[in-house]
């Protein structure tokens, strides 16, 4: 059989699990068929950083409780400030800790708390590997069990007692992107007891019990996965980009699931309080409150996340001087996008960048340099942490900045080797 029949098959099974709709990317393979397969000490390790990580996060965020002006230093806007006073300082839901080995140990380049994706390629292709390697571990068997405890934990929660027990399912009006992710979502829930209805935001209603409807059902729970800066009206991160033009009709939307949060009556996954923790910046609040976070959180912040300043704090001069030591981040940039790699940049791309950057919207952080293989290529390993507990991981490899065109690789831990 070639390598060209072998992946055929390979994508035939990937879309009869129901959750990759292509295994294909502008035509060419997405997925990798051999697995990557990590040491049980190796894999207790990378736990372990992304748990922690998350907890000095978690710390921040109660920082910006005590002290609210440390919200100026994220530079949210009006609708943002409203999503972080309804929920602080809940924040955590589901969030994927994007991290790589290096020379110095793990580091972790980021947190997604806000709308994290890749799940179901994570859960598809280790499932798929592991029915050939039934002597190693899939590490991403618990994950569907473990979204369903956290989402009935934080129901009830709720100091409403609502008893509906039916979930809105809030997504884009376009999910062609997304709609494996949709689909894993809603089987999860169904999974654990749920009624689930699937709609936009803009389908959402006043009215029922909670006196929130979904296409008319009445719901006391709703999975976002409508990402906070599509609600809000983030300012532009370019300095000759225009503003972005809010979408007034979500104006009201946004504050009928505020007040339903706020007053305990809907409980919201992930909570709106992710705005602040989702904000790259907050990697660089991490350095600036290290003395007043928990022993715990500062060991994790030195040992983990690379050194990272708010950009307007540092003289740009250093920036231009030092190029390859420095990598730009946008606050709310993801999946690779908005983030510049001064080691991949001409002098006068990085010059250009660097003055037009609006500085309040972006971070520098140290560059880390990632273990690559004898092709260039880079291994991103991203986290799950559900309810605060790590429990699957994405693997993605590519050369530079992890993209959506990277390649994801199914993980399966070998347990013969003691957690160390």
């Amino acid at each position: 059989m070639t390598a060209e029949q072998e992946y055929l098959a390979h994508a035939s099974r990937l879309k009869a699990t129901g959750i990759i709709f292509d295994p294909w990317i502008d035509g060419a393979p997405r997925f990798r068929c051999e697995p990557l397969i990590l040491s049980a000490s190796r894999w207790h390790a990378l736990r372990r950083a992304a748990e922690s990580v998350a907890l000095a996060y978690d710390a921040v965020a109660r920082e910006v409780l005590r002290e609210p002006a440390l919200l100026d230093t994220l530079g949210l806007s009006p609708h943002q400030r409203l999503m972080w006073a309804s929920s602080a300082p809940q924040w955590h839901g589901i969030a994927r800790a994007d991290a790589c080995f290096t020379e110095q140990g793990i580091a972790i380049f980021g947190i997604d708390s806000d709308t994290p994706k890749g799940e179901p390629e994570a859960v598809a292709s280790s499932a798929l590997a592991w029915r050939e390697h039934f002597d190693l571990d899939d590490p991403n068997e618990r994950m569907g069990e473990r979204f369903g405890a956290m989402v009935s934990a934080m129901h009830a929660a709720l100091p409403a007692r609502p008893t509906v027990r039916s979930a809105a399912l809030v997504c884009p009006s376009a999910l062609s992107d997304d709609l494996g992710l949709v689909t894993l979502i809603h089987r999860w829930l169904l999974d654990s007891g749920w009624t689930v209805t699937l709609g936009s935001p803009f389908e959402l209603q006043h009215g029922g019990p909670t006196d929130v409807l979904m296409r008319n059902k009445p719901c006391d729970l709703i999975v976002r996965h409508h990402r906070t800066d599509w609600w809000g009206q983030p300012a532009a991160v370019w300095k000759d980009e225009p503003a972005s033009q809010h979408e007034g009709p979500l104006d009201g939307k946004l504050q009928l699931v505020l007040r339903a949060q706020r007053d305990g009556r809907v409980a919201v996954v992930n909570p709106f309080g992710a705005v602040v923790t989702h904000n790259k910046r907050v990697m660089a609040l991490t350095w600036e409150l290290i003395e007043r976070l928990p022993e715990a959180a500062r060991d994790a912040v030195r040992r983990h996340v690379p050194y990272t300043v708010r950009m307007e704090t540092i003289d740009p001069e250093e920036l231009l001087r030092d190029r390859v030591q420095w990598v730009l981040e946008s606050d709310y940039g993801c999946e690779g996008g908005q983030t510049i790699l001064g080691t991949e940049c001409e002098e006068g791309e990085w010059r250009a960048r660097v003055r037009n950057a609006v500085p309040e919207r972006w971070i520098a952080r140290r560059y880390a340099r990632a273990l690559a293989d004898d092709r260039g290529r880079v291994t991103n390993l991203g986290v799950y942490v559900i309810g605060g507990e790590a429990c699957g991981i994405l693997c993605r490899e590519q050369a530079g900045v992890t993209h959506p065109r990277a390649t994801v690789v199914p993980v399966l831990i070998d347990p013969t080797e003691a957690d160390g």
